[in-house]
């Protein structure tokens, strides 16, 4: 087996991260007493509503910000986000969906090999840092992509991105990386 041949690596998405605003002040209290799945967070200025179908949750705030977590696709995250904002809608406000961004993608891919950490983290010095007293992993960040990998000696990866594409293509950059390094 060698390095460069190709190798299918299944990359599960376990989280999509999204922005929008509705362009409209919110009233959190009326969306606390009227919405449904609702948490209000008075004393932080917050509410948290979920939806069912597709499992998000949303916080939102009254300058009309709102984050959409849980999403396990872009699509999924964009369905859920218009689904919230049409549901603020029917509380009657006047939301506009816009400014809609994918700001972060959390994903796990596991390598069919074991890693010496140890040894990985002395080919790849500058952009990987190994704390076994801190934490299990070797951190290293790809700068150009933005994302940053968590290296674990099981062969687990742990990958945060800006986007799919992102956390796609850390993985393959990392790929003959850590096969160097393989138990």
């Amino acid at each position: 087996m060698e390095a460069d041949s190709d190798v299918a690596l299944d990359i599960l998405i376990t989280n999509v991260v999204c922005v929008f605003r509705t362009r409209c002040h919110l009233n959190l209290r009326k969306i606390a007493l009227e919405g449904a799945n609702v948490i209000y967070k008075r004393d932080v200025g917050k509410v948290l509503m979920k939806l069912r179908k597709p499992r998000i949750t949303a916080t939102i705030w009254s300058s009309g910000k709102v984050i959409c977590t849980g999403a396990t696709s872009e699509e999924e995250a964009k369905f859920g986000a218009r689904r919230l904002a049409r549901s603020l809608q029917k509380l009657g406000f006047q939301v506009i969906f816009t400014d809609f961004k994918v700001v972060n993608v959390l994903a796990v891919c596991n390598m069919p090999f074991e890693i010496r950490l140890p040894e990985f983290t002395k080919n790849n010095r500058p952009h990987a840092s190994y704390e076994p007293e801190l934490h299990p992993a070797v951190c290293y960040r790809i700068k150009t992509l933005r994302a940053t990998l968590q290296i674990f000696s099981t062969g687990s990866i742990t990958v945060t991105g800006p986007n799919v594409k992102a956390v796609a293509s850390a993985v393959e950059q990392i790929y003959p990386f850590v096969f160097e390094s393989r138990k």
